[in-house]
């Protein structure tokens, strides 16, 4: 089974506002980025885009580690998804979850991959997360008015 490494950020300008997220994956010595935007959406939603995006450019059954520095997406995967899917993706108030359409598409492909996620502290010159950073920002700037 592959071994890779999926480092992900998003970036909300407002927040709500316009948005970019970034997936940076590497295996052994390739490397490919992932980018994307949004006109107006959170930092929360970019998050989670830069996952699921991430995830999906894996074609085939691998070990994913995963590296963000959003503990809402860290704690998500590591702690929150099955209650969530157990409950007809509702929270503890009954109420749909946020980002429920991205977290069951992130809960699928969990089902294909053995998954590890690591948070790291946001800009504290961590590589590719710094990379990440800033290719997310440039992506929220092009939805910018």
């Amino acid at each position: 089974m592959k071994k890779i490494k999926l480092y992900t950020d998003g970036s909300s300008l407002g927040n709500p506002g316009a948005g970019g997220w970034c997936a940076l994956l590497k295996y052994k010595n390739h490397q490919k980025i992932l980018k994307g935007g949004k006109k107006h959406t959170t930092n929360n939603e970019m998050e989670l885009k830069a996952v699921l995006e991430g995830l999906k450019a894996i074609k085939e059954p691998a070990q994913v580690s995963i590296y963000t520095d959003s503990r809402y997406v860290a704690n998500g995967i590591t702690k929150w998804i099955h209650n969530w899917a157990n409950n007809n993706w509702k929270n503890s108030k009954k109420k749909d979850i946020e980002h429920k359409h991205i977290w069951q598409n992130i809960y699928n492909l969990l089902k294909t991959h053995k998954i590890d996620v690591t948070w790291i502290k946001a800009h504290s010159g961590h590589k590719e997360n710094e990379i990440c950073d800033t290719i997310a920002k440039q992506e929220a700037k092009k939805f910018q008015k």
